[in-house]
């Protein structure tokens, strides 16, 4: 099932493969390469959601239309989504998570139709706090995370490895979410080693950005700094 996409960019179903946490994951993703593709991002979802996810399609989409790659895939097994149904434990394991979207990244590295992209990572809700986990054990290595968007994330989740995060990260929450408004700001802060970081409030939204309009500006946002970040030469 892990075929390469066609050159029109047409979704393709593929298994992403590795090691993550000392042993073997297959994790089933969807992967769109639109032609000469600028970069590549890769989707963490929030908690108790899915690659399915409405609003991370939605913006994906946006991606693809400015020439960007996506990848939306599971950060669970079907076995550990099954006991994650009863326990609700493993969508919080952020560590678990982060090793996960790792894992993603060095596959994506590894693939004919993806190794030249550099890497960007989209997290919502306790993906946000995932993705910024990744993105500060990863600048050292070969592959690096170029950029991180964070939408409604939970970005104080990443803990004490915040501080230690160089990557270029915008962190998108509503103007109606003040809770969230108030992790973000104290995360920005702790974020001490990183040049490039900027939290924007998208006006009248609330923590879901189901507000006309509101994900439309978080989609715009996403892609203005994806472009920025991933679509120039280098590595």
């Amino acid at each position: 099932m892990d075929r390469t996409p066609a050159p029109n960019g047409l979704e393709q179903t593929v298994q992403v493969s590795g090691l993550a946490g000392g042993y073997r994951v297959e994790l089933e993703g969807n992967l769109s390469i639109p032609a000469g593709a600028r970069g590549i991002v890769l989707f963490a979802h929030g908690s108790g959601s899915s690659r399915h996810s409405p609003r991370n399609r939605y913006v994906a989409e946006v991606l693809q239309q400015a020439g960007l790659a996506t990848l939306l895939m599971d950060l669970l097994t079907p076995d550990e989504e099954r006991v994650d149904m009863r326990t609700a434990h493993l969508r919080f394991d952020i560590a678990l998570l982060a090793g996960r979207l790792i894992m993603a990244t060095e596959w994506l590295h590894e693939r004919p139709g993806t190794r030249q992209l550099k890497v960007g990572l989209f997290g919502a809700s306790t993906g946000g706090g995932a993705a910024l986990m990744a993105a500060a054990k990863l600048p050292g290595e070969i592959p690096p995370v170029s950029a991180v968007v964070s939408r409604g994330g939970r970005p104080d989740l990443a803990g004490a490895v915040l501080h230690t995060v160089i990557t270029p990260t915008l962190l998108i929450v509503g103007s109606q979410d003040p809770e969230v408004i108030r992790l973000n700001e104290q995360a920005l802060a702790q974020m001490s080693a990183a040049d490039i970081k900027e939290l924007a409030i998208v006006p009248g939204a609330t923590h879901l950005f189901e507000e006309s309009g509101t994900l439309e500006q978080v989609a715009r946002l996403a892609r203005d700094w994806f472009l920025l970040y991933l679509d120039h030469p280098g590595s």
